[in-house]
């Protein structure tokens, strides 16, 4: 016998389980947080339960106050995600029937003089709340409420930590929210704290699991605003569960986006805080079109990780400017015929000066073809065994350690690339370098990094090739075709 909907959900079109008896606008978990009073709380929270956007109500909600007295500073990761909070900012104090001006952008010098866009929204009570990406150093010497959203996605997350939490010395709150980013992070670091040592900072602690999400009626008020014909209308709490856990890259992904399970850093070669510490400032333009990588006056190296019907075929290019590398292309190919990934790889082929490729299995007559199109002062191919991976994982890894590279910000693919990959060491003493074969590829993208730091004179072998590059390329090239 189907359960009797209530009667505010007489037309829902979906099939949660979990239906409140009375209609509601916010969930448990998210009302449990606009309402907490503390003037330090801390949610640690599965991706996509909606605590940003309740956290956005909550500043609303105290601004519309004639009482508050209290500017907000709320720090995000990004510019984009900065501009959405303060928009629904401003939506919500609308909602409330109080007056809020319109959103502005100001701009304001960090510590190091940099100019830092603040969107503000000016309140009728006096007060004003200002959204800003990530820049930690713009708190400096001001007061008021300071609320930190994916505080763990930083690059230095304990120091924004530690510039933000004084502001509130003289009244206002402190608000953490994040997703886990690995179990080395500040933000883990404060979880355990309270957690295992007492809570001696005094945090209020929330934590919301994708779990704990669909049980306090998520699916319900997703599949609210789902469209017709919406595959996910079908299913219930555990499909949706299964649904989440399926898409994710694989099982530690899983459990720290959705779960709170931060990853294991100590299994991992390359430690998140390593990653985050060397990609571009949020919004930067880091990729280089064709004609920008033909006028580049800097030595351009090419790593090339070859795969055809499973594994990807994955091309980095990296820019050398000094003794920092700089990613300017990454392209990844999937199930293409080697026809058509020379036809695409190859324009940008032409502009580096070195290209290392694997030459591993099905790469050898890749790497041999592009041997006589190029030149072999150009193409270094490089068989994979234990020992070479070990050559190559390396340097990479000390690029990361000196901060000696830098690549996109937020790019997911080439991050779970550079977590998959693992060392072990044999009874025998053998080192390995391994990851598990997923959907996504095979670490293909480490290994086009890797490849492609290797190509740098430096660090290769054949170090003897460079005074004879420019002149053997172009005479070996000369009068060379395509080749079929």
């Amino acid at each position: 016998m189907a359960k009797r909907l209530p009667d505010h959900a007489k037309n829902f079109r979906g099939k949660a389980k979990n239906i409140p008896e009375a209609e509601m606008r916010w969930l448990p978990y998210q009302w449990a947080w606009i309402t907490d009073p503390a003037i330090m709380k801390i949610m640690e929270k599965s991706r996509r339960t909606g605590v940003s956007f309740a956290d956005s109500y909550e500043s609303a909600r105290y601004h519309s106050l004639r009482s508050s007295d209290q500017d907000s500073w709320v720090s995000s990761r990004d510019e984009t995600t900065a501009k959405l909070y303060a928009k629904d900012c401003q939506k919500f104090a609308k909602a409330l029937n109080r007056a809020a001006g319109d959103l502005g952008d100001e701009v304001l010098l960090d510590g190091s003089g940099n100019k830092v866009t603040v969107h503000t929204i000016p309140f009728a009570n006096g007060t004003t709340l200002n959204s800003l990406a990530s820049n930690p150093d713009v708190f400096a010497g001001k007061g008021g409420r300071v609320k930190l959203d994916e505080h763990a996605l930083r690059r230095d997350p304990r120091g924004v930590y530690a510039i933000a939490s004084p502001t509130i010395d003289w009244g206002g709150m402190l608000a953490i929210i994040s997703t886990h980013r690995g179990s080395g992070n500040f933000f883990n670091s404060l979880i355990r704290e309270i957690v295992e040592k007492g809570n001696p900072k005094g945090f209020s602690h929330h934590r919301v699991t994708l779990e704990d999400a669909l049980d306090q009626h998520l699916l319900w008020k997703l599949q609210c605003v789902f469209p017709d014909g919406d595959p996910r209308l079908e299913m219930d709490e555990a499909d949706y569960f299964d649904y989440q856990r399926r898409r994710s890259a694989d099982e530690e992904t899983f459990l720290q986006e959705y779960m709170c399970v931060p990853a294991d850093d100590a299994g991992a070669f390359l430690e998140y805080a390593l990653i985050d510490a060397c990609t571009y400032p949020a919004g930067e333009e880091w990729e280089y079109s064709l004609k920008e990588m033909a006028s580049c006056q800097n030595p351009l190296l090419g790593g090339l990780d070859i795969g055809r019907s499973h594994d990807l075929t994955s091309f980095m290019v990296l820019e050398k400017v000094g003794g920092h590398y700089f990613l300017r292309k990454r392209i990844d190919l999937q199930g293409e015929k080697f026809s058509t990934q020379e036809a695409v790889l190859y324009p940008w082929v032409e502009h580096c000066r070195r290209v290392c490729v694997d030459k591993t299995g099905l790469g050898m007559q890749f790497a041999e073809r592009m041997g006589e199109r190029f030149g072999k002062y150009k193409i270094e191919g490089v068989t994979f065994s234990g020992p070479v991976k070990e050559e190559l994982a390396y340097p990479l890894r000390s690029a990361f350690e000196d901060g000696g590279i830098s690549i996109p910000f937020g790019d997911k693919e080439l991050e779970q690339d550079l977590r998959a990959v693992r060392k072990t060491t044999t009874a025998a003493g053998n080192v390995r370098f391994e990851a598990e074969r997923g959907e996504a590829g095979h670490a293909d993208r480490f290994w086009a990094l890797a490849l492609a730091v290797h190509a740098d004179c430096r660090s290769a072998r054949a170090v003897e090739f460079e005074p004879l590059v420019r002149g053997e390329f172009e005479r070996e090239r000369q009068g060379r075709a395509f080749p079929n």
